[in-house]
């Protein structure tokens, strides 16, 4: 039962940040939301006995692709005004293709 409860814990913890992950304004602590979680799923990962599995996450996607995306988010000095601006100007456009992608998918499925 006390093992369960950990899984339990990380497991909220996971959505959690993976939530943040995309509810964050700023770019670059989106990312250090995503590293969040990535060690959060290391750990669960440890507790379920899988330690090399764990390891390797936190080598490659922690260590190695995701300092690389906060690296060029840092460097790329996104303009959050912009994007809003430019998100609502093309939101139609994309609403009427989603319209278009669930009609289609819902004919041929």
């Amino acid at each position: 039962m006390f093992f369960l409860n950990y899984i339990f814990f990380f497991n909220v913890l996971i959505i959690f940040s993976g939530i943040m992950v995309l509810n964050t304004p700023n770019p670059v602590q989106s990312i250090l939301f995503l590293i969040l979680c990535f060690i959060f799923c290391s750990f669960l990962f440890v507790i379920l006995g899988a330690d090399f599995l764990s390891i390797l996450i936190l080598i490659v996607y922690v260590g190695a692709i995701s300092i690389l995306f906060l690296f060029v988010v840092m460097m790329l000095n996104i303009r959050l005004l912009e994007i809003y601006i430019d998100f609502f100007r093309y939101l139609p456009i994309g609403l009427f293709s989603d319209f278009g992608f669930f009609l289609v998918n819902s004919i041929v499925v």
